[in-house]
């Protein structure tokens, strides 16, 4: 069995009219498109704006951090003393091939 939807049509070969929606209907149908086109809109202003995302990955980034801190404080002390560590030690090294 298929569930193809199929529009019957009349004999001269053309579609059936639609039944005719009231006022309130077609409103309705209006408002709801209008607040999809927002919807859509206001997405793609989102993801093209890199101001607002770079605030947006640092916003999550800082909630990540904390909850990770309540958790465990040591690992997140551990992660930052390292990351600063081999930081240190890049510019170290950066510095010393340019100095030859």
């Amino acid at each position: 069995m298929s569930d193809d939807k199929r529009v019957s049509t009349t004999q001269s070969g053309e579609q059936p009219a639609e039944p005719k929606r009231s006022q309130a209907e077609l409103h309705a149908d209006i408002e709801r498109t209008r607040a999809e086109l927002r919807a859509t809109l206001d997405a793609i202003e989102f993801r093209l704006n890199v101001p607002k995302q770079v605030r947006h990955a640092v916003h999550r980034t800082k909630v990540r951090v904390r909850a990770a801190w309540e958790r465990n404080p040591a690992l997140v002390a551990g992660v930052a003393t390292g990351t600063a560590t081999a930081a240190a030690a890049l510019i170290f090294v950066g510095y010393r091939v340019v100095r030859k």
